[in-house]
């Protein structure tokens, strides 16, 4: 088997930025023409000539994932300029910290608007390019689908619904050979992080951002290359036994730190 995807097309959304670009990036080098998006444009049109600068092929189309008949037209746009979707990676995402007590219902819409309903969005609108054809789905959820973390309620709420998304896609669509997986990160050290750290905890970031690293067992954050190497894998031939399977890359945090 061969993690080669020479002439594949791969959907990633949210590839303008952390595990969703490293992902593009590494999905471009083994041979995909990549169709990324995201919100930002002048990151994704970066991400883009990062690619082609490599060799590869990409191409960078906006969308609004909450917005069903968007999802739809970046599908149709995706086959226009690279063929048929092969491959979905849903990274997108947004975050939020808070318990149910400090979560309002406008955090709660937000998150889910993003980080369920644009999943599912995106998962109609692959199926239908995959039925008879085959292809690899690939969510990104998170150990907070797993694992009760503190302030984390809505965040966590949205990462379960994508794992069960999971297990049901796989399971409805196995007699097409279209296959669904998951990926369920701890902290990864994103721009993201960065933000969330130079927000909340100005002047101290160096600190904290010591503090979050050493709450993984194995004492660092992850890099979202070392994730985009397991989404690689199970995106390609060589994962082609597996499907509605959950893989934690955490550090040890689930198994190591309960």
């Amino acid at each position: 088997m061969t993690t080669e995807l020479s002439g594949r097309t791969a959907l990633v959304t949210g590839g303008n930025s952390g595990i969703g670009r490293a992902t593009a990036v590494a999905l471009a080098a083994l041979g995909a023409k990549v169709v990324l998006s995201g919100r930002d444009a002048a990151r994704g049109e970066q991400t883009v000539r990062q690619i082609e600068e490599a060799g590869g092929t990409a191409f960078f189309v906006p969308a609004e994932l909450s917005d069903q008949a968007s999802a739809r037209a970046l599908a149709t746009r995706a086959a226009e300029l690279a063929g048929p979707v092969d491959v979905l990676v849903n990274s997108a995402g947004v975050a939020h910290v808070g318990t149910v007590e400090t979560t309002t219902e406008e955090d709660l819409d937000r998150l889910y608007a993003v980080n369920v309903k644009g999943v599912y969005h995106c998962l109609q609108a692959a199926v239908a390019a995959m039925k008879g054809r085959g292809g690899a789905i690939l969510n990104v959820a998170s150990v907070a689908a797993v694992v009760g973390i503190p302030d984390r309620f809505a965040y966590s709420m949205t990462k379960g619904a994508v794992l069960t998304m999971t297990y049901s896609v796989a399971r409805d669509y196995v007699d097409q050979q279209i296959r669904c997986n998951c990926i369920s990160p701890a902290r990864v050290h994103t721009p993201f992080v960065d933000g969330f750290l130079a927000r909340s905890y100005p002047g101290r970031e160096p600190e904290m951002f010591e503090k979050l690293s050493r709450s993984q067992p194995i004492g660092r954050m992850g890099r979202p290359d070392e994730i985009a190497e397991l989404a690689l894998f199970l995106c390609s031939d060589a994962a082609a036994f597996i499907t509605g399977s959950n893989y934690a890359i955490d550090g040890g945090f689930v198994t190591l730190k309960m």
